[in-house]
Formats: structure tokens, C-alpha cells, sequence
């Protein structure tokens, strides 16, 4: 039976696919196909000819071996291959061939998108928003030619993303779904902060100032904490930049979220007082390394700013330092000592 190899094979490695790839796929295609047809044996092979542009299916049927004692379920023997190829079949493998060779691309394509963008899972990309009807829940960002899905999960309480806007997003994963390789990316993510931080200050790239934690409730407020590697630089103000030019810059990724850039500390006293920013605490008390539980003291003027709205800035706080803050009255507990002061 014929079949135009030589044209298959050039078309697959213009695809980066080689023949053997390819080869294997016909042959196991073809023989599926050719179990379908009526009165297929059983037992067959596919035997392609390169340069005759052919295929032949060898087939074998099966020959019943007597039981005896020791074996009273004999296997059937095989016997000798005679060519079965179906005079008809011609048509069922040209559809066959188009198939394998389709589905081959597909994959092929769907490496090439793999393999582009697992090495960028945890960074940040830039992307066009696109409108999808048929699935409202996501959006879709086009990446060249390819779409990410920015999952309902990963979009920030709300933002609205418009069809056409450009939107830098976090990768949070690169994985092979049912329809071709998924990438799923964020906006909600502590992460996406700190890559937007990345891109504007020069010394978290060069290492002088390392950003240790982070705690975001996205689309309201995101606390850090910094710690300066090199002396005489201020963590701090590197993130803030001059004029706040720095900071502004990220913010503007963000909208209305607000930032708080804390100074981190291996004293828990000393952290847990910081990332309690804008309000002063006057001391920490750490009631339990082991348990990480501790009480900041406040001024009474200020417990409401410690506390913040709804208790977020307290709970960012916590999430921040990994201990659990209690916050009290600094005037109610003027006796208490202090392990702290600010």
C-alpha cells in the first residue's frame, strides 16, 4: 500500500521531529487501524518501505496447541506472517497518516511553548489582557503567541483588567494540561512584589540588600522586611529610592495597595516591634520563643493604628514576623517590663 514517507519525513523535520519519532507513531496508528477493519488477525505488524514509499501489514494467526497434563491451558502457537494488507485500506491510512503527523505537531509545538516557559515559573512577564467569553471565570493573558490563564484564585479583589491592557503578572506555574501546556499566573501573589522590587532597585540584584519576608493582602496592603548584606547601605532607602521614585514605581503595578518597608531583625522583640509600622511600639515582650508568641505595647493614641482597619495591620504583622501579636495598652501596662524598646 502506498504512502508518501519521504513527504511525511521532510514535513516532520521542519517540525524538529525525527523519523523515527514519526515512524513509530505510523506504524502503531496503522496497526490500530487495521485491528478495526473486519476479519482483522489478531496478531500483526506494520512494515514500512522508506524508499518504496509503501507499507505492508504482516499479519499471523493463531494455532491451537492440545493440552496435555503438565500444561492443560496451552498459549496458542503462532503461525507463519503472510502479508493481510486490506485492498481498501488506502484511504483509512492516508486519514490515519494525517492524523499522526497532526498530532505529532501539536506535541511538538506544545514542547517547544513547555520548554520556553518552565524556566520561567517564579519570575515576573509581561503580557495583554484578553477577553474570553467562553470562560469568564479566567482571564487570559497573551504572552506572544501563546495564553496564560490568570485564575479568579490569583486576581486581586477588585481590580479590573481591561481587554488590551498590558499587565506585568507572576508565573506561578508551567505544567502539561489535557489541551497543551497550562501556564498559570498570578497577581495576587507576595512573590509578584517582590520581583516589581527587582526590577527597580539595583542593589537587591547586586545583593547588597535582601528582602527576608514579605505579607500581602492583595489590593490593600503588603508589608516587607529588609536587611542590609553590605555596610553603610540603608535597606530601607534603596527600596524607597530617592524621592520615593522606587517605591512609586511598584506601586504604580499595584493600584491603590499600600506598602510598608519594615527593617528585619533575628531579635524577635525587635522584628515584632517593626513590622508593627506606622504605629511605635514602646516594647515587645516575648512570652514564648518555643510557642513564637509575643506582646507589643502601644500607646493608647495609637492602639488603633497598631491594630489597623479590621485588624489588618496587626494580622499582616503576624503573618510578616511568624509570631502570634498580642497588642496591649502601653499606658495600662507601665510596670511590665520590656525585652524591647523602640
Amino acid at each position: 500500500m502506498e504512502l508518501d514517507l519521504n513527504a511525511m519525513h521532510r514535513l516532520a523535520a521542519e517540525q524538529g521531529i525525527d523519523a523515527e519519532t514519526l515512524d513509530n507513531a505510523l506504524t502503531e496508528a496503522l496497526r490500530l487501524a487495521y485491528m478495526k477493519t473486519p476479519h482483522a488477525a489478531k496478531h500483526a505488524r506494520i512494515e514500512l518501505d522508506d524508499r518504496a514509499g509503501t507499507f505492508t501489514v504482516w499479519a499471523q494467526d493463531e494455532i491451537p496447541v492440545e493440552s496435555t497434563e503438565d500444561d492443560p491451558h496451552p498459549a496458542p502457537k503462532l503461525g507463519e506472517e503472510y502479508d493481510d494488507t486490506p485492498r481498501d485500506f488506502g484511504r483509512l491510512a492516508a486519514a490515519t497518516a494525517r492524523q499522526v503527523i497532526s498530532q505529532l505537531f501539536r506535541k511538538a509545538e506544545d514542547d517547544k511553548i513547555f520548554g520556553a516557559f518552565s524556566g520561567q515559573r517564579g519570575k515576573l512577564i509581561t503580557g495583554v489582557v484578553q477577553q474570553d467569553a467562553k470562560d469568564t471565570a479566567n482571564v487570559h493573558i497573551a504572552v506572544g503567541d501563546v495564553e496564560a490563564i490568570l485564575p479568579r484564585r490569583e486576581q486581586v479583589p477588585g481590580e479590573r483588567y481591561r481587554h488590551g491592557e498590558r499587565l506585568r503578572v507572576y508565573v506561578v506555574n508551567v505544567a502539561r494540561g489535557l489541551k497543551g501546556p497550562e501556564i498559570i499566573v498570578s497577581r495576587s501573589h507576595p512573590e509578584l512584589v517582590r520581583r516589581l522590587f527587582e526590577r527597580e532597585v539595583p542593589e537587591l540584584n547586586s545583593g547588597a540588600v535582601s528582602i527576608m519576608a514579605i505579607a500581602r493582602e492583595a489590593g490593600a496592603r503588603t508589608k516587607i522586611a529588609v536587611r542590609a548584606n553590605t555596610e553603610g547601605v540603608n535597606p530601607k532607602g534603596a527600596l524607597i529610592g530617592p524621592g520615593g521614585a522606587r517605591v512609586r514605581a511598584v506601586m504604580e503595578n499595584l493600584g491603590p495597595e499600600k506598602i510598608d518597608i519594615v527593617d528585619w531583625s533575628n531579635d524577635p522583640a525587635k522584628f515584632v516591634a517593626a513590622a508593627l509600622s506606622p504605629a511605635v511600639a514602646t516594647g515587645v515582650k516575648v512570652i514564648s520563643e518555643k510557642n513564637k508568641t509575643a506582646i507589643a505595647f502601644i500607646h493608647d493614641d495609637q492602639l488603633s493604628l497598631a491594630i489597623g482597619k479590621e485588624g489588618q495591620n496587626a494580622r499582616l504583622a503576624a503573618k510578616l514576623t511568624g509570631w502570634k501579636i498580642g497588642i496591649e495598652s502601653a499606658e495600662a501596662h507601665q510596670g511590665a517590663p520590656a525585652e524591647h524598646e523602640s
